[in-house]
């Protein structure tokens, strides 16, 4: 039990995780599952970078955004699994009350970055699609990258705000969170302070955030669907509707998911609800994202096939090198 408000620099205070589900049993069962998902997010994400920087038709915008997401769900899955691995075959599942900062910051970091890349694809689609003459000056090298540093930025501001607003608050009754991870809803709820301005403000900027990324991805899709529809080739509107259909999977998915969580009011809140949804926006999700891609891209098959048949590698710098050349 905390008495009075924890410190930061105190290095005695710590948190403890309810978990998932109470049963041992169930716990192995689920550590051996979630290890698996691990795995296969993590070569997954890590063979699309791959992928991405050995093949040179793979050196355009869209999957250059795409490497970008990788990056972010292997991080981001990395900063939530581990630990959650951990603390089903530990009794004790503690965090200190750092650690548990941190890693809010980083993930909530990383899971806006992805929402901004997922809007940033879905304008890439509408620029390459409804504007095909102009494609390459909308979408240049130095514009992409500007993209891709401006993403990662305003993710990482805006979980600032979200976990200074969080980490200030008192925590006096109970250090149990109802939840397997450290999130803003549960600490919340574990808070003896008042955090009515808190959720105003995390529910303004998550709000902002998921809905305005959203907003782009649906305007974007709106016109490239009547764009699509206008097409005379039958063979260009199939390979239209793979590629956005892709793209869409994967977002349904992802803010599907954190709308509910996110943006509910806290009276209809329910922690055993949100641990089960939780599971898929921090495990599953970051497993799917290469394999929507993958299994319904026939560029990236062919260029999985083609660096099978050829069993080389080259410099991973060779993307850098490439794109970004004079």
């Amino acid at each position: 039990m905390y008495q009075g408000k924890p410190k930061m620099d105190e290095g005695n205070y710590s948190f403890i995780f309810l978990g998932i589900v109470d049963s041992e049993e169930l716990q192995l069962i689920l550590f051996i599952l979630f290890l698996a998902v691990y795995v296969v997010t993590v070569l997954g994400n890590l063979g699309m970078m791959v992928l991405i920087w050995v093949d040179s038709r793979l050196h355009t915008p869209m999957y250059f955004f795409l490497l970008s997401l990788s990056f972010a769900d292997v991080c981001y899955s990395s900063t939530i699994t581990p630990k959650m691995l951990v603390d089903l075959v530990s009794e004790r599942k503690t965090i200190s009350f750092v650690g548990c900062f941190l890693q809010m910051y980083v993930f909530i970091a990383l899971a806006t970055t992805e929402c901004i890349l997922f809007g940033l694809m879905a304008y890439d689609r509408y620029a390459a699609i409804c504007n095909p003459l102009l494609y390459t000056v909308i979408m240049s090298r130095a514009i992409c990258l500007k993209m891709i540093i401006g993403a990662y930025i305003a993710g990482f501001l805006n979980s600032v705000i979200h976990t200074s607003y969080i980490s200030s608050l008192s925590f006096c009754d109970s250090n149990v969170i109802q939840h397997f991870f450290c999130d803003s809803p549960p600490l919340l709820k574990l808070s003896c302070s008042d955090t009515h301005v808190n959720e105003n403000i995390i529910f303004t900027c998550a709000g902002l955030n998921m809905l305005g990324t959203l907003l782009i991805v649906l305007t974007s899709y709106s016109y490239i669907l009547f764009s699509i529809l206008g097409m005379h080739s039958a063979e260009g509107r199939q390979k239209a509707f793979s590629t956005c259909a892709s793209h869409l999977t994967a977002v349904t998915i992802f803010y599907g998911t954190l709308i509910f969580t996110y943006l509910r009011p806290s009276s209809s809140y329910s922690l055993n609800e949100d641990r089960v949804v939780s599971v898929f926006y921090t495990v599953v999700i970051p497993m799917l994202n290469p394999l929507i891609y993958s299994l319904r891209n026939k560029e990236v098959k062919e260029a999985l096939q083609k660096l099978i048949l050829r069993k080389r590698i080259p410099c991973p710098t060779c993307l850098a090198c490439t794109y970004y050349s004079a």
